[in-house]
Formats: C-alpha cells, sequence, structure tokens
C-alpha cells in the first residue's frame, strides 16, 4: 500500500489584502472577488459540484480498491444497505493507502483507508463511519468546504497580482482539495459527530460498544496515550472513549 496524499502536510501563508487606490483593477481580481462574495452563498447544489469535482480528483490520485479486492469487498459487505442513510444518498470507496483515517464530502462520497480497516474490527470501522456521516448530516462538511473556498480565493486575489498562476478551475482543484483537508473540524464539531456515530450505531442495533474501542486504538497511537488533545482544536481520543463508554452503559441501562 501506499501513503496518501491526503495526509501531506502543507504550509498556509497569511494573505493580506489592502485596498489600493488609483490603479486599474484587473480581471483577475475581479472574478477572485466574486468568488470570495459567493462563498458566503454556497447553494446546496452548487456544494454538491465543489463537492463532487473534489471527490473525482482524490478518486483519480489514489489508489482505489476495485471489486475482487479483500479491502474493496470487506467495505462493500460492511455498508450494504447504508446506501441511503438520514436522508443522504451516500456511496463508499476504499483507498489501498496506510493512512489511519476516513472522511466524507457534503456530496454524501465517503472514504475509509485501507490503515484504519487494518487497525479496527467491522463494528469499529462502522462507528467510523457512522461518525463521518454525522460530520455530513449535521452540515459540517459543508462548512469546512465553505471556509476551504474562501482560502482558495483569497489565494486567487494574490496569484492575479502577480500574474503568476490560475484563479480556481480544474487545474486548481488539487489545491482546493488542500485546503479542505487544512480546514479541521472544531472540537463541538467532533463531539457533536462521535454522538451521531453512536446513535447510528444504535438504530440500526450494531455493536454500539464498538466506538468506545475505536478511540482506544487511536489513543494508544498517539505519543501521549491520547490522554491530551490531538490536536489544538480536537478532544483526545482517550477522554472519546470514555465518553463513548458512558453512552454505551446508558444505553445498556435502557435495553
Amino acid at each position: 500500500m501506499k501513503t496518501s496524499i491526503l495526509m501531506a502536510v502543507f504550509a498556509l501563508g497569511t494573505i493580506s489584502l489592502q485596498a489600493q487606490f488609483g490603479k486599474a483593477l484587473k480581471k483577475g481580481n475581479i472574478d477572485a472577488g466574486k468568488k470570495m462574495v459567493a462563498a458566503a452563498s454556497l447553494t446546496d447544489e452548487d456544494m454538491a459540484k465543489l463537492s463532487l469535482e473534489s471527490v473525482v480528483w482524490m478518486d483519480e490520485n489514489n489508489p482505489v480498491g476495485e471489486a475482487g479486492d479483500p479491502y474493496a469487498d470487506r467495505l462493500a459487505n460492511l455498508v450494504k444497505g447504508f446506501e441511503s442513510e438520514d436522508g443522504l444518498d451516500l456511496n463508499y470507496k476504499v483507498y489501498l493507502v496506510t493512512d489511519i483515517n476516513a472522511f466524507a464530502t457534503p456530496d454524501g462520497s465517503v472514504r475509509v483507508m485501507a490503515g484504519l480497516m487494518d487497525l479496527m474490527s467491522d463494528d469499529e470501522i462502522l462507528s467510523v463511519i457512522g461518525h463521518e456521516i454525522g460530520h455530513v448530516k449535521l452540515g459540517h462538511s459543508k462548512e469546512r468546504y465553505k471556509s476551504a473556498y474562501k482560502i482558495s480565493a483569497a489565494k486567487d486575489l494574490a496569484v492575479a497580482n502577480t500574474n503568476s498562476g490560475k484563479v480556481l478551475a480544474d487545474g486548481e482543484i488539487g489545491g482546493f482539495v488542500e485546503n479542505v483537508l487544512n480546514a479541521q473540524f472544531s472540537q463541538t464539531n467532533e463531539s457533536e459527530s462521535d454522538k451521531y456515530g453512536f446513535e447510528f450505531l444504535v438504530r440500526h442495533d450494531l455493536n454500539y460498544h464498538a466506538m468506545e474501542g475505536a478511540f482506544q486504538k487511536l489513543a494508544s497511537l498517539s505519543d501521549n496515550g491520547g490522554k491530551g488533545s490531538l490536536t489544538s482544536s480536537h478532544p483526545g481520543s482517550a477522554k472519546r472513549s470514555e465518553r463513548a463508554k458512558e453512552w454505551a452503559e446508558k444505553q445498556d441501562a435502557k435495553n
């Protein structure tokens, strides 16, 4: 398996935009400025198109497991019956990469990395998938895409002023994906999606104790045992495991 391009770390510079009076506006500035306005009012249709374009690019730039591949067949069996969930139309693919990761995009595309599948049981993988569906259903993924689009537009203004590139287009979709991957979910977003993922397991009569196990495994991979926050804006995996255990115990009592 390869290491996915999705996990590459990019350094995003801060761009300062200042009004310059007495100079003619360049077409690049106008086009980019329109994007910044449009970013605040992207329709669901626009978002679906933008999301689909990014997923197509990621699928083309990562090794995708096809039918007959053990990872692809395992995932297909796991998600059978979950092509439609909570009003969402979903599609699933596995990337044959070593990353321990998964994500979902606003159009309903769910992508799972082979590295995650190696680490987790079937039930634990389903808990992660439920979590990722939560990001879409609760609107977190859409806001992440809006943030990434705004950053792309800001970059366009800088590019237009130096005549050293193109505005966001087919040739820049890779840069847009970079922005999406760097736009982290907030701690609140992650907690809400954890809860959604747990309820997903309960709703489908799946092993809801699996979420606790999934986070325990992630915690074991971190240098600090997961007791602290893995990033500045996310709760640590150990804390999330404890919370999932509490939910499971309450659900046991109800049952």
